[in-house]
């Protein structure tokens, strides 16, 4: 009969089989922490948009602080237990009853106590390890969203698979190539990121006669029906084509409204429904009473100030009937919670935001935009406004402010130089103040990005208090401070000190004193103040950072034991 190999001597075999797998892996980690790249924009990708960001960098050093923590507890552990079977009996160390029996003095089920914590030390440096070399993956090759085949190819084996949602959408209005609003443009870039990231979208929107931008993905599909008369989505007809894809094999695991895209008459049927809300009637009392303050005594009053109470009292009566409630900024959420009355636990705060890879600093493309439009480099300073050219967005306001300064002071007039992107009929008054003003009308994303980077501070004159407008999210991504109203959704949750910009009163003669004192400041301070901005924007107001705080939220209200959602705290 062949010998027997004691108990022992197969704990202290599998003891030093965990040591030794966990040093191999610790010079891995080592190995892989030398080779990562200093500059997380690396990549072997030429695509600017599939690079990597700073914050996969980080994750990629913190995992690999994690897995080798975790290898070195195991070892640790593994190490203890054969020092304390060999302090037990030394003179019987291969005799498994005189360990183990003898005097009580190792103790089995301990033993394997320990073998098993040891264990499990492993496995999550092995876990943690794995994550890592989906990062390092990501910095080389480039990003999972991008679906590269390369990505895919080296990172599917790496990592575990999770469920893929089907995802309804209900907007009013997919954005055309040319010109979109904020929530058009929310919901193009969020949507966009979510069948990136794998999950199957269904958009049910309306037929355009201009140039809607349809990606091509295999997993975005979209359902187009005739808009109304008044430009909404026909119910009855986006009802009927919801509930037959519904009814088709697997039906939808979560449903998503911008505003009221889907009406509060059919969202009542949904449980699995959230709408996001980028603009409340409450929120807008607030820019009707400004705008009464601002009206010239010859000019008849306003009934929108009544009106709107009573539209308060409409959206609190059927603002229960949808299921979640996003609200895109600090100051909506609350209330949604204290003014609406509606329970804390449906009410979530996930920020807008904007595309990361598009919107950042770049100085060549600045210079480059300047070119393009003629624009000389002899200004000491240069202001930036960029949106609809309508009454409620301000520029009544920065008109008058602006012809009441270049009148009074020559040297600030000569000196700086003011440029605005948009459309609408604010752009044909603003030529009048001079040629140190540039209308350049609507610009497509790309341009957008050459405009942020071209100026030096971001100028944002808005009276309605709505939401987070998205020309703010971009500047400060692109490394600009800012200039805005002080409404409670932009203090609240965007220029929150005084380190990131400047707010007014909507007021003229508040409005002159903040432009006086961004052009007495000059471009350093500015610099200093777009710097600290970038970083909070990146924080916060990422189109990343957006998708996964829905996608975070999605997989909740399709199965609430999948996760627990925490809205953003800024």
């Amino acid at each position: 009969m062949p010998p027997q190999t004691s108990t022992t001597l197969i704990h202290i075999m599998a003891l030093d089989g965990i040591v030794n797998v966990n040093s191999i892996f610790t010079i891995a980690l080592f190995i892989g922490l030398t080779s990562t790249p200093s500059d997380h924009s690396y990549t072997l990708v030429s695509t600017s948009t599939c690079a990597a960001t700073a914050a996969t960098a980080q994750r990629l050093v913190s995992r690999h602080v994690y897995s080798f923590s975790s290898f070195l507890f195991s070892s640790l552990v593994a190490l203890g237990l054969k020092q304390a079977i060999r302090i037990a009996d030394h003179d019987h160390i291969l005799n498994c009853h005189a360990v183990l029996h003898g005097a009580g003095r190792v103790d089995l089920r301990m033993l394997r106590v320990g073998i098993l914590g040891s264990a499990l030390g492993s496995v999550f440096g092995c876990v943690f390890l794995t994550l890592a070399l989906v990062d390092w993956v990501q910095i080389k090759l480039g990003v999972l969203g991008c679906w590269g085949y390369y990505t895919l190819a080296a990172a599917i084996p790496l990592e575990p698979p999770h469920r893929q949602l089907k995802i309804a959408l209900f907007v009013k209005k997919w954005p055309d190539k040319h010109r979109a609003g904020g929530l058009e443009r929310h919901a193009l870039t969020l949507h966009l990121a979510l069948a990136k990231r794998g999950h199957e979208l269904h958009i049910f929107t309306s037929n355009s006669s201009s140039f809607p931008v349809y990606p091509a993905l295999a997993n975005l599909h979209f359902h187009l029906s005739k808009p109304t008369a008044a430009g909404y989505l026909d119910q009855a007809t986006v009802w009927e084509q919801f509930r037959a894809e519904n009814s088709t094999g697997r039906p939808f695991d979560v449903s998503h409204t911008e505003s009221v895209g889907l009406r509060y008459t059919r969202s009542r049927n949904l449980s699995n429904l959230a709408v996001s809300w980028h603009g409340i009637a409450y929120e807008s009392i607030h820019s009707d009473i400004i705008q009464e303050l601002l009206r010239a005594p010859e000019q008849s009053q306003s009934i929108a100030l009544t009106e709107r109470v009573k539209k308060v009292v409409e959206e609190v009566k059927f603002f229960k009937h949808y299921a979640h409630h996003v609200a895109t900024s600090d100051h909506a959420g609350e209330v949604l919670k204290r003014i609406y009355m509606i329970p804390e636990e449906r009410v979530h705060v996930i920020l807008n935001g904007v595309d990361e890879h598009v919107f950042i600093p770049d100085a060549a493309k600045g210079i480059e935009f300047k070119l393009k439009f003629g624009i000389r480099e002899s200004k000491s300073l240069v202001l930036g406004l960029a949106g609809r050219l309508v009454k409620d967005k301000g520029h009544p306001l920065m008109f008058e402010a602006l012809r009441q300064i270049f009148m009074e002071n020559s040297t600030f007039r000569d000196s700086v130089l003011v440029l605005v992107a948009g459309n609408g009929p604010w752009g044909a008054r603003y030529k009048e103040l001079g040629s140190n003003l540039l209308v350049l009308g609507p610009l497509e994303q790309a341009e957008l990005a050459g405009f942020y980077n071209a100026i030096d501070i971001f100028v944002n004159p808005t009276l309605r208090a709505q939401g987070l407008d998205h020309t703010l999210l971009e500047a400060i991504l692109t490394g600009k401070p800012l200039m805005a109203t002080n409404l409670p959704s932009i203090t609240q949750s965007i220029i929150f000190s005084k380190e990131m910009g400047y707010t007014f009163s909507p007021t003229v003669e508040a409005l002159k004193k903040a432009l006086y004192r961004v052009w007495e400041d000059g471009r350093e301070v500015l610099k200093q103040k777009g710097n600290l901005a970038r970083e909070r924007g990146l924080k916060l107001f990422t189109a990343t950072k957006m998708a996964a705080a829905y996608e975070s939220l999605f997989f909740c209200i399709y199965n609430n034991d999948y996760c627990m959602y925490k809205p953003q705290i800024s």
